[in-house]
């Protein structure tokens, strides 16, 4: 009776331990994808096979290949861009319902959200970028990956996605000795950043950063002479302390990196 009673003890604790792993499994699978459900867009793209009219942008980065986005980027409509908050976000992107163009079996790309498409409302009809379209103007070098580049534009399906980003959170210092502004990029995860908070070595306390454009923070606090560090919130709440990630013999300009990524 006693080898029974601890051979179901067992089975119980075997089974409960299954079902936690499929748990965790399910959650782990659940969480490669942001939102499972597609929605409807339109893509076109900008700039030649080089991707050199991608660079720079209204999300405040540089030169997206040091930075390490390459040409696996895109510009968003009005109604994703929300004002530069959507900035550094990452979308997979199929091309839908268009024999045409589309190239058989293409599959998808994901692109980081790298800049703005702006309306024209001087031209309602044909502009792709006026509210409240949605829309994807892609590099040239990930539009034909989708559909061949005649096409001009292609009916897409879209979903928001988790970035997945090599190495740490990099951050550049701008700015002069009364006001310092830092961009943010490599950030993984959902990959805008919707909070920062910044710390002196010498200021004591946690210190609220504004966002300025894009994916740049600013504070009116001299902090030169101190080492830095960050609180980089992003919008699904994730929180990730950098202590002292800049040294205090920090330059303006200067590029440091972070050693965490969400």
């Amino acid at each position: 009776m006693a080898t029974l009673k601890l051979f179901f003890s067992f089975l119980m604790v075997t089974v409960d331990l299954i079902s936690s792993m499929a748990a965790n499994r399910h959650m782990l699978m659940g969480n490669q994808m942001i939102d499972s459900n597609w929605y409807d867009a339109h893509a076109t793209f900008y700039g030649d096979m080089t991707g050199g009219d991608t660079m720079q942008g209204a999300c405040g980065y540089g030169d997206l290949f040091k930075q390490g986005y390459g040409l696996q980027t895109t510009a968003l409509s009005t109604a994703l861009f929300n004002n530069g908050l959507t900035c550094g976000a990452c979308f997979e992107i199929k091309c839908f319902n268009d024999p045409q163009w589309c190239y058989p079996k293409a599959g998808s790309i994901i692109v980081t959200a790298t800049n703005f498409c702006p309306p024209n409302y001087s031209k309602p009809e044909g502009n792709w970028c006026n509210p409240p379209l949605k829309h994807f103007d892609l590099s040239k070098p990930m539009f034909t990956k989708l559909a061949y580049y005649k096409a001009g534009i292609i009916p897409v399906k879209y979903r928001r996605v988790l970035c997945y980003k090599k190495g740490g959170v990099q951050f550049q210092i701008k700015g002069n000795p009364y006001w310092i502004l830092v961009l943010f990029y490599n950030v993984g995860g959902v990959g805008d950043v919707k909070d920062v908070k910044i710390k002196g070595s010498s200021t004591g306390s946690w210190l609220q950063m504004s966002r300025n454009w894009g994916v740049n923070w600013q504070t009116g606090t001299k902090l030169v002479g101190q080492s830095l560090s960050f609180q980089v919130t992003t919008s699904d709440g994730k929180m990730i302390e950098f202590n002292n990630v800049v040294p205090a013999n920090w330059q303006f300009n200067q590029v440091f990196h972070g050693k965490k990524n969400f």
